[in-house]
């Protein structure tokens, strides 16, 4: 009798055991205050800063060709993923956005990056994106449900996947 009331209790504090619930710690932005001369990713060369682009050439140049690899391009960052820094927005000359990724999410920006000049460098193209990434974007960046829901066309805009991003003046 002993016996198996030792059993229940080792089987009872074991299977409590196997799922009990970790406590998930939430993703969020890496901190900094992204000064001058931070980078995030690869940090981007001289010759590179030297040489970056402004998003106004970089708009035409893609007019003529839907992709360009290995660009370097300097804007203002206008947002930033609340959630986990994970993408941003450069300024266009017409005041609208363009979008960045990461690179493979292989780095995150601090949300202290909004507001400041940046190079980035990496891949840019023209795309459409769906509603239904439009829609997962808006939700990251924490809009509001009628903005989210009035999503409802693709959006023809540049993208850019980038390797490494640096904070400068």
């Amino acid at each position: 009798m002993k016996l198996s009331l030792y059993m229940t209790a080792l089987l009872l504090s074991v299977s409590s055991f196997c799922f009990a619930q970790e406590d998930v710690e939430k993703p969020s932005p890496p901190p900094g205050n992204a000064l001058v001369g931070d980078y995030y990713g690869a940090d981007i060369s001289d010759v590179s800063l030297k040489n970056a682009i402004s998003v106004d050439k970089l708009e035409d140049k893609l007019k003529k060709d839907s992709k360009i690899e290995n660009v370097a391009v300097k804007g203002e960052v206008t947002g930033v993923c609340p959630k986990r820094g994970c993408w941003i927005s450069i300024k266009t000359e017409d005041g609208s956005s363009f979008f960045v990724k990461m690179k493979d999410y292989a780095f995150f920006v601090p949300t202290a990056a909004k507001g400041k000049n940046v190079v980035l460098e990496g891949v840019a193209e023209k795309k459409v994106t769906s509603v239904e990434e439009l829609k997962h974007y808006a939700k990251d960046a924490k809009k509001s449900k009628a903005e989210i829901d009035a999503i409802k066309m693709p959006k023809e805009e540049i993208r850019f996947m980038a390797n490494g991003i640096k904070v400068v003046n």
